[in-house]
């Protein structure tokens, strides 16, 4: 995505289309969930032009009963028969022939979709599916398919010959789809099969857990699909049907790491191991319970606005922090109101944003005392309350002490939040309403224990790392983890609603593209909902990946979702998402991309209607579940790159998020609401005075909906920490955090040992340091890794062999006056700055020395 693109597609501010009326925005029953319904899922692995192939799949069953002498009736078999037949077909999996090896894939394919030749409901189709895959993990299947996958992956002639197409289209990647299916299907059932609390595959569930877990023969699952997706993004696979990979991608990781629920689980168990309270408040429920508000109006549709009779209350407009010329205009604004017309209708609606009375009636407080029947009858439970307790950090504290001694006293104790000697006792009161909502994170612990770490990296040693498949899928994806996340955003670019077919770099179109283009006016239909529906769902299955990684990740963690985080930033995920809802959200969130009798099983299963002019397009419900799905995954991630990081919010500032983000309010939904209020209010300080007094709807939705930072200006700029000059070096400093973190406790592994070099040899280095490649330095930061040095298996069990240096034996009495008897500690900071080969003898020698003398004492 080059500059001009960038920079080309914020300018359009585009408007709300008044003719649409007050009909276009109504409330959407959508419930966010970690995945769609089973039989949805199921669905959305087939492309509607791969139907055909059903036939095939059925056809190779009925030659494999043929061969076997058994009537072609799944059903009517015996279970002994059962494993009898898929043993044999596994088999098959390996002979040399590859019609052969095919058709038994096609075979063991037509049983994990259930047999539908033989059943007569969706139902009943689901329960033998559900019987079969238990049957084929227990048999050896998965594990024979991922051999049979890797066997197409490495295929390079079917490669050569789709680099050699012009169009690629589905002819080219039959196997890979077949053997695809497969695998997606038991890793959906077995995510089905997780939901339900007492299942009787339990035993085979966890194995399937463990398995996907774990590297399945030289590496993980989770790894070598993100390996296709860079070869394929990389031009040199452009057969691979990147839908099916996407959507196993999504599944594997979803079934090994785990879900809302685990997350939810993973959370509080490390916040008890580390001495911090359980959370009890969640995002998902409490976003239930809020009701959506009435969209801002955009420029050209406020006159549209129903206008509704109840009294004003100007409570709401009148904050403390608004200055003096602000809080003016407002009050003669609304001594300027005539009649209860005049006042606009979005802030009658937000007076109290978790009021559940839908009408928008209410009284205001003189009528409300007036009628003390009505106040009686509400419970005081129902009286309007804030969804969110409020939080604040510890540097909060830090800040708002130091500036209250500065003004009071004036004196300054940095990091001290106890002494409060000489402040006036209303500074005190709001110091302990302060402590009272103090909120410590673990990525606060985490990140307090690494600066100890690196302060004192002889005595704070690496702790054990606990090993959880995060931290397996972590230390295997390290090493191309930048790959990774630009093929991910590249397959993004390319099926978000806003890209042009000229500017798409890869065609993700070669599994949903026939080899015959359509001859009819149905069949271009079909076709082109099929390629919007295509797109649809590799968004979902995207978006989905990067947000389930940056959970885990960041649980983990703090500086492995850091560093994740950083690259999706170095390759403009930010824009890119921007990008995505700079559309008429409207209509993407409504759309109708889904023909319901083409979708499997509705299209096998009994007599078929012949495909007509007048087919059905979309479902009953008025929003697309997959689309919604896919928004709030994207504006979560978006949440998460930019939290807390100035630098990054600046970016939102720069691509003029605003305007865009409040367009996506249009939506009424609450929880994708909330997402978006939060980027909002994260960058208000930096939108300007004019931005907030045009937009004091959404300041007022912000303070109703979004959790209060306490002692927070963050709506009017005020803010030490938003100083632009310190944006570059605030990312700079994280980034060396993260590459410390990851050459300290993964790059240092590499080495079983520490291989120092020949002290003879030392003047005739000249390459660098960048050049040694021993353990002891790495190439990204030319940082010293004491703990190599600490923790060689040389320096441990050959003390007793070791010779000291010449150099070191002339200077022995030196060593003792500087090193011994001198009481300066050592500056291990800044020796580890400039770290040198002498140095590494020096702390070599030294330690070895220690440890003799030690001995012979």
């Amino acid at each position: 995505m080059d500059g001009l693109t960038i920079n080309s597609f914020f300018d359009n501010d585009g408007g709300f289309d008044s003719a649409n009326g007050a009909n276009e925005f109504v409330d959407l029953e959508f419930t966010y969930a970690d995945a769609d319904t089973h039989l949805n899922e199921i669905a959305e692995l087939y492309s509607y032009t791969e139907h055909n192939e059903f036939q095939l799949n059925v056809k190779a069953f009925e030659d494999q009963m043929e061969m076997y002498k058994l009537k072609p009736l799944w059903q009517q078999l015996s279970k002994e028969q059962h494993i009898s037949i898929i043993l044999k077909l596994i088999d098959q999996l390996e002979v040399l022939d590859n019609t052969m090896r095919m058709k038994a894939a096609r075979t063991l394919l037509y049983l994990a979709q259930g047999c539908w030749v033989e059943v007569q409901s969706d139902e009943e189709q689901q329960s033998l599916s559900r019987y079969n895959v238990m049957l084929l993990y227990r048999s050896g299947v998965f594990q024979a398919f991922i051999e049979l996958l890797n066997l197409e992956i490495e295929n390079a002639t079917t490669a050569n010959v789709a680099i050699r197409k012009i169009a690629v289209s589905l002819a080219d990647s039959v196997d890979l789809r077949v053997i695809l299916s497969v695998l997606y299907i038991i890793t959906e059932v077995m995510r089905a099969e997780k939901e339900i609390s007492e299942s009787e595959y339990k035993d085979l569930l966890e194995a399937f857990v463990q398995e996907i877990s774990q590297p399945i023969g030289d590496e993980l699952l989770a790894v070598k699909l993100l390996g296709m997706i860079t070869r394929f993004c990389s031009g040199s696979a452009p057969h691979f049907p990147m839908k099916k990979v996407l959507l196993l991608l999504w599944k594997i990781s979803l079934v090994s790491l785990g879900g809302t629920d685990t997350l939810k689980r993973l959370k509080n168990e490390y916040r008890v191991r580390e001495g911090l309270p359980v959370i009890t408040e969640d995002t998902l429920e409490v976003s239930k319970t809020m009701r959506a508000s009435s969209p801002p109006p955009t420029a050209g549709n406020d006159d549209n606005i129903p206008k509704r009779s109840r009294p004003f209350r100007r409570s709401l407009m009148k904050q403390s922090s608004l200055d003096e010329q602000e809080q003016l205009g407002m009050e003669l604004e609304a001594q300027n109101a005539e009649n209860e017309d005049d006042i606009p209708d979005y802030y009658r609606q937000l007076d109290d944003p978790m009021n559940g009375d839908k009408n928008g009636s209410a009284l205001n407080e003189t009528e409300f005392h007036k009628q003390p029947s009505i106040a009686a009858s509400i419970p005081p439970s129902q009286h309007p309350t804030l969804p969110w307790a409020p939080k604040v950090r510890q540097k909060d504290i830090y800040q708002f002490m130091d500036i209250s001694r500065r003004k009071f006293i004036g004196y300054s104790l940095p990091d001290n939040c106890e002494t409060t000697a000489g402040l006036p006792k209303p500074i005190c009161e709001g110091i302990n309403i302060l402590k009272r909502h103090l909120y410590t994170s673990l990525a606060d612990v985490q990140i307090k224990r690494e600066e100890e770490i690196t302060r004192n990296p002889l005595t704070k040693g690496e702790d054990e790392v606990p090993i959880n498949p995060t931290e397996i899928l972590y230390q295997a994806i390290l090493p191309n983890l930048p790959q990774y996340m630009i093929s991910l955003l590249k397959i993004l670019l390319a099926a978000a609603p806003t890209s042009k077919a000229k500017t798409e770099s890869i065609n993700i179109m070669a599994d949903v593209l026939p080899e015959d283009m359509p001859m009819t006016v149905t069949q271009s239909t079909k076709l082109g909902i099929d390629v919007s529906r295509h797109k649809e769902i590799i968004v979902k299955a995207v978006s989905a990946i990067l947000l389930l990684y940056l959970k885990h990740f960041k649980i983990n963690h703090v500086y492995q979702f850091e560093f994740m985080s950083q690259h999706l930033v170095f390759a403009n995920c930010i824009p890119l998402v921007l990008k995505f809802f700079n559309q008429s959200i409207m209509t993407y969130v409504g759309s109708k991309n889904i023909i319901p009798i083409m979708d499997f099983p509705s299209c096998v299963i009994g007599e078929q209607p012949e495909l007509t002019s007048d087919l059905v397009i979309g479902d009953s419900e008025p929003y697309s579940w997959r689309n919604i799905f896919s928004c709030i995954n994207l504006l979560r991630i978006l949440n998460k790159l930019t939290k807390w990081k100035n630098s990054r919010i600046m970016m939102l500032v720069v691509f003029k998020s605003a305007p865009i983000l409040k367009r996506t309010l249009k939506v009424r939904h609450a929880m994708m609401q909330l997402y978006v209020l939060k980027l909002l209010k994260m960058q208000t300080k930096y939108l300007g005075r004019q931005w907030r007094k045009t937009n004091m709807k959404i300041i007022s939705a912000i303070y109703g909906k979004v959790r209060h930072h306490l002692n927070s200006d963050w709506a009017f700029g005020n803010d030490l920490d938003a100083r632009p000059w310190d944006f570059q070096a605030e990312e700079c400093t994280l980034r060396t955090c993260v590459d410390r973190f990851n050459n300290r406790r993964y790059f240092s592994q590499i080495s079983n040992a520490v291989r120092f070099p020949d002290q003879t040899n030392l003047s005739n280095q000249n390459t660098g340091l960048n050049s040694i490649d021993n353990g002891v330095f790495n190439g990204i930061e030319n940082e010293l890794n004491i703990n190599n040095i600490l923790n060689s298996e040389n320096l441990i069990e050959n003390d007793d062999a070791f010779d000291l240096t010449k150099e070191f034996k002339n200077n022995y009495e030196t060593w003792l006056k500087e090193e011994v008897y001198c009481a300066n500690p050592i500056d291990w900071n800044e020796i580890l700055k400039e770290p040198n080969l002498i140095l590494i003898n020096e702390i070599k020698n030294s330690i070895h020395y220690s440890t003799y003398f030690m001995k012979s004492g």
